[in-house]
């Protein structure tokens, strides 16, 4: 499926009668609502690909957000213990990487909190108790841990490390209650294969009505890609997500390979694929927020990726103001490019090169923003939505 932006009606021609023109008008209007009605009992199915930890499992939970009424309280407390989690292994880990490191506690009070931590077992505490709160404290306080986080690229640590220990006081109290945003930031282990089937209003533009997605999220590690065939029949829409702030990371499976590096080689194995060849493709280039305060703190993607240097020797790109800018439009045209790479098409008899006629729709996000992603996945669905009826002659 070639995804196209949404196109409006065509209008009749300024030559026709108003009588023509009007039984044109009730013509499409059959036409469209007739079309809508047979798209939309036909669910649409969007599958998530990419790295693990690149924001995938947010986007599952965002629909849910936006389509599906959120959460319950219940619901809200079986997260509970994943978040405590979140929290025991980022302190834990931050306390295990400052030996690593050569990094000095700033206190002998939180050496003391170090000791505790590495005491305890790898599962968080089932309840928040005060000696366990004030040792996480003290180390989260503690001038040698904000220094080893500081370099927490050097290292596996969550994303939302930094959210969760900042509001550790409201997650501790015995009343908590996760928020939206808590639940956002929370992250878990995605094995296997997730489904959510979601309704979202059609544009009058398009007939009007309901349409049903089916949105598929699977694990992003290595060892889980061999799973990925098993939803890849029927698929419209890929939307694949690359972390742009994992320019100096790498992978926790492979501690020798940059994360970045390996989006973009997962990305070119999903735009070549050939049981993809039909389904649309939209990059969402996620974590952009996380990759300007990295830059803001002196960070530089050129450290990793020499060529970036040559790629700002460039005219002066639209909208390119700073670092972060060109950053961010480097890291598109590395996708870019890979879209325009031959590749081998096998068949029975030969093995030819050929050039992909897709087009790849990109878009900055910040998973966790909820807003973000609404303004985001409604252009993504009215692409979609359009693309089913284009076929009919009226758009």
């Amino acid at each position: 499926m070639k995804l196209r932006p949404l196109r409006w009606l065509r209008q009749p021609s300024a030559k026709q009668s108003t009588a023509q023109k009007e039984e044109l008008q009730v013509v499409r209007d059959h036409m469209i609502k007739d079309m809508q009605k047979r798209f939309g009992d036909t669910p649409v199915k969007i599958l998530l690909l990419g790295t693990a930890e690149s924001g995938k499992t947010t986007i599952f939970k965002q629909m849910r957000i936006l389509h599906i009424n959120g959460f319950t309280d219940d619901e809200r407390r079986d997260r509970i213990p994943e978040i405590y989690q979140n929290i025991h292994d980022s302190i834990h880990q931050l306390v295990l990487q400052m030996g690593l490191l050569g990094l000095d506690f700033g206190s002998c009070t939180s050496e003391r909190s170090a000791d505790y931590i590495l005491s305890l077992p790898g599962g968080a505490p089932e309840y928040m108790n005060e000696e366990y709160c004030d040792h996480v404290m003290t180390l989260w306080n503690d001038v040698g841990i904000r220094a080893c986080y500081d370099r927490s690229n050097e290292f596996p640590l969550l994303d939302s490390a930094k959210y969760f220990l900042d509001n550790f006081v409201r997650i501790s109290d015995c009343e908590y209650i996760p928020s939206t945003e808590d639940i956002l930031h929370s992250r878990k282990i995605t094995t296997g294969i997730s489904q959510i089937t979601f309704r979202v209003p059609v544009p009058k533009s398009l007939g009007g009505g309901e349409q049903e997605f089916r949105m598929y999220d699977v694990g992003g590690q290595r060892d889980q890609r061999n799973k990925w065939i098993q939803v890849f029949e029927g698929i419209q829409a890929v939307l694949f997500l690359v972390s742009c702030s994992e320019f100096d990371q790498n992978l926790r499976e492979d501690p020798n390979q940059n994360r970045l590096e390996e989006a973009l080689k997962l990305f070119r194995r999903v735009w070549q694929n050939r049981f993809l060849a039909s389904a649309g493709l939209i990059v969402f280039i996620n974590k952009y927020d996380i990759m300007e305060r990295k830059i803001r703190a002196g960070k530089h993607i050129v450290d990793y990726f020499p060529e970036y240097e040559e790629f700002c020797k460039r005219p002066q790109q639209d909208n390119c103001f700073d670092e972060c800018d060109w950053t961010k439009m480097f890291i598109k045209q590395k996708l870019v490019d890979i879209t325009q790479e031959p590749f081998k098409r096998h068949s029975r008899n030969n093995s030819d090169l050929i050039t992909s006629e897709r087009e790849c729709y990109y878009h900055f996000t910040v998973a966790t923003d909820t807003r973000c992603i609404r303004e985001v996945f409604s252009d993504v669905q009215k692409m979609i939505l359009s693309e089913n009826m284009s076929g009919t002659g009226l758009f």
